[in-house]
């Protein structure tokens, strides 16, 4: 099962009049951010500037699959490294 995508529909909020209108508001960005922060500083500790995006992709992945099961998230995760391959010289950037 490939999960699908979801289209976006981008919408502004005015700090300076209010922070929340209807359902749009800012809490769900506070939220990665925070859980990323917290990820890269307890978990990974020390990460290289050259490998931050592979971090940012872990954890969007993460964060946009957190409602499923785990089983579901490895499938999905599984089925997208399929015939991909990181060689040792992408991965050390030599």
């Amino acid at each position: 099962m490939i999960l699908a995508l979801i289209e976006y529909i981008h919408k502004v909020v005015d700090h300076a009049v209010k922070y929340v209108e209807g359902n749009i508001h800012t809490n769900g960005l506070e939220n990665f951010w925070c859980l990323l922060k917290r990820c890269l500083k307890g978990t990974y500790v020390s990460v290289e500037p050259f490998h931050l995006f592979r971090y940012l992709d872990e954890q969007s992945f993460r964060f946009n699959n957190r409602k499923v099961t785990d089983q579901i998230r490895f499938l999905a995760a599984a089925q997208m490294i399929i015939g991909r391959r990181l060689t040792y010289q992408q991965l050390t950037g030599k």
